[in-house]
């Protein structure tokens, strides 16, 4: 029988803290939350990043999916840009998921793909791509990788960010959406105002057809490395709520 929130652990008798699952976006890979998992493991939190795959909306969905199933105990699921999509695209009602947390992350709603949502940027994002088989994968060019991605962090950390960045599959924005499981589950957002890459008009409108709980910072879409005590406040108030 899984733990819930409501039961205590047999070492300390206090509730059990859930476990808070990371899941990255494209161009950027688990090591993007480093700064963030070091404040979270000191408060206690179990926590888990995964290797996002990167390679459509529905396999990256089955591959969460199947990650969710080896945790015991409440989840609290965090996604930082496409990762968003990804949270939002599970079966809630098949875990036990606390919370969802988006860090200047994708809300797609039903039928809808990320790609619909980002052509509403008037900003296109500097992008190449390399064909590869079954496909095509793109990346954020390294000239433009700062501006576009990483604008309040140093030039020499962002150009680094660059050269590790981690492409995705063309799937990962054509492929719609078929859950909302911010409908039923309570949701936090946290809103980056000089966000390039998801330019901040468009995180407001996403998060108008939500009902989800806000927190809005003047940062980049780089948020989780350059200013990671905000977002580990965000995600600590999401896993510290009750049901």
């Amino acid at each position: 029988m899984s733990a819930t929130s409501s039961t205590p652990d047999p070492a300390t008798g206090q509730p059990v803290k859930p476990t808070i699952v990371l899941v990255h976006g494209a161009w950027a890979d688990s090591s993007s939350w480093a700064f963030v998992i070091k404040r979270l493991r000191a408060s206690g939190y179990p926590i888990h990043a995964i290797a996002n795959p990167l390679q459509g909306l529905v396999s990256d969905t089955a591959y969460l999916s199947s990650y969710l199933t080896t945790i015991v105990g409440p989840v609290v699921l965090v996604g930082h840009s496409y990762g968003g999509a990804l949270i939002t695209n599970v079966d809630a009602s098949a875990f036990d998921i606390r919370s969802l947390v988006y860090v200047a992350g994708f809300i797609p709603i039903k039928g809808e793909t990320v790609g619909q949502l980002a052509a509403q940027s008037s900003s296109p994002l500097p992008l190449v791509s390399v064909d590869v088989p079954g496909g095509a994968e793109v990346a954020i060019d390294p000239v433009g990788f700062r501006e576009a991605f990483a604008g309040d962090i140093d030039d020499e950390t962002a150009a680094e960010l660059a050269i590790v960045q981690r492409p995705a599959n063309v799937k990962a924005v054509s492929e719609g959406t078929v859950n909302e499981a911010f409908r039923s589950v309570p949701s936090w957002v946290l809103m980056t105002r000089q966000d390039r890459a998801i330019p901040y008009d468009l995180q407001k409108f996403m998060v108008g057809r939500t009902d989800a709980q806000v927190t809005e910072f003047d940062a980049s879409h780089a948020v989780m490395i350059s200013h990671p005590d905000v977002v580990a406040d965000v995600i600590a108030q999401a896993a510290s709520s009750r049901p």
